[in-house]
């Protein structure tokens, strides 16, 4: 599944091209995708572009008349495409803009979303989300209170969206160990100079992961075409039974609802 830096890397893929441009034309070759698709999105045409944010996993591209809000899900990719080119079977919704390209959204799966926020409004989906990893309000101290009292792991904590956004499996395995903290420890039993490793550990892993374009993933390509490189780098996810790189320990996995790497030795 795309994460926080696949999509960041959407977003900054596709912002020179949308910022400013005028929706001229919308093509909709379904009507719903993981949800039905709102008919208020058809207020968006013939707007301008005035911002194409993220938040967590979502990304909202902006106009006066309200945000098309959309998530890539499993399989998904938002793309730019020049007119010519031949429609694909997964090419589920399409945007024409003043330029002549084509932006278009590609979902095998449809797990996807294309929805519709209001101007001056929250979408739901938005509306209970944890703070951005890389803002100032992810902190230690913060990461500290949130655990107070709790048994779930430290792992499935970090990756719930109501703890902080963005921080999905890879991500969260690669900054456990990097802050040398076993995923299975309690949340509540972590220490404050185990979290202030956390914390920087995440910030670390996810803004290098954007420089990288993300991780390679199956499915997901940024807007030029091209995977991320970001696996190139990885300590412990995907390299069960592999020695680890720093201390040549075993990586074991935990099995649960997603595998759990990590390093005996590293992570305490």
């Amino acid at each position: 599944m795309p994460e926080l830096p696949e999509v960041e890397t959407t977003r900054r893929g596709l912002l020179p091209h949308l910022l400013g441009s005028r929706l001229l034309e919308q093509r909709w070759n379904r009507a719903d995708l993981r949800w039905p698709i709102p008919l208020e999105l058809h207020t968006l045409t013939g707007r301008h572009i005035v911002s194409v944010e993220r938040r967590a996993k979502y990304l909202l591209i902006k106009t006066e008349a309200g945000s098309a809000l959309w998530h890539l899900g499993m399989s998904g990719s938002l793309r730019m495409f020049a007119p010519e080119h031949p429609w694909k079977p997964h090419d589920h919704v399409g945007w024409k803009l003043d330029s002549g390209l084509w932006l278009r959204f590609n979902d095998p799966r449809r797990f996807g979303c294309y929805l519709f926020q209001a101007p001056g409004e929250q979408h739901p989906l938005l509306a209970k989300l944890g703070p951005e990893p890389l803002d100032d309000a992810f902190s230690a101290a913060y990461l500290r209170r949130k655990a107070l009292g709790k048994t779930v792991a430290v792992k499935q904590f970090l990756m719930d969206q109501a703890t902080v956004v963005g921080v999905g499996n890879i991500y969260a395995a690669e900054s456990l160990f990097l802050a040398g903290i076993r995923p299975q420890k309690p949340a509540g039993t972590v220490s404050s100079a185990a979290w202030t490793r956390l914390t920087d550990a995440v910030k670390k892993t996810i803004a290098f992961a954007i420089t990288r374009g993300g991780t390679t993933l199956r499915d997901f390509l940024n807007p030029e075409g091209e995977p991320g490189y970001f696996a190139q780098e990885l300590w412990v996810y995907g390299r069960a039974g592999q020695p680890c790189k720093r201390c040549a320990s075993t990586i074991l996995a935990l099995q649960a609802a997603r595998q759990t790497n990590y390093c005996p030795r590293c992570q305490r």
